[in-house]
């Protein structure tokens, strides 16, 4: 099973980013998908999920800015950020909903500068 997220980068506070998930490994249309983040010093937090038949849920904080999707086609979840703000600097990272093989990616690193 493997993830491997890309599409962090430098951004200004109001731009837009969005992130890219290549899952494999496993029936990935069988399985809801999330995005998560992290900083230094503080627990990996859930940003988005979407569900198999596609409806997405989102942290309070992202609400309204974030976007999640997937292509079952290309076993590709990804995550249209818009209005960045500078508390959305993290490590993104995406995986199954459920942490069924403890496995995570390296993860993409976005930071939103003034």
């Amino acid at each position: 099973v493997q993830f491997v997220e890309s599409g962090g980068g430098l951004v200004q506070p109001g731009g837009s980013l969005r992130l890219s998930c290549a899952a494999s490994g496993f029936t990935f249309s069988n399985y809801d998908m999330s995005w998560y983040r992290q900083t230094p010093g503080k627990e990996r937090e859930l940003v988005a999920t979407i569900r198999i038949g596609g409806t997405g849920n989102y942290a309070d904080s992202v609400k309204g800015r974030f976007t999640i999707s997937r292509d079952n086609a290309k076993n590709m979840v990804y995550l249209q950020m818009n209005s960045l703000k500078p508390e959305d600097k993290a490590v993104y990272y995406c995986r199954t909903t459920i942490d069924w093989w403890n496995s995570w990616g390296q993860g993409t690193q976005v930071t939103v500068y003034t």
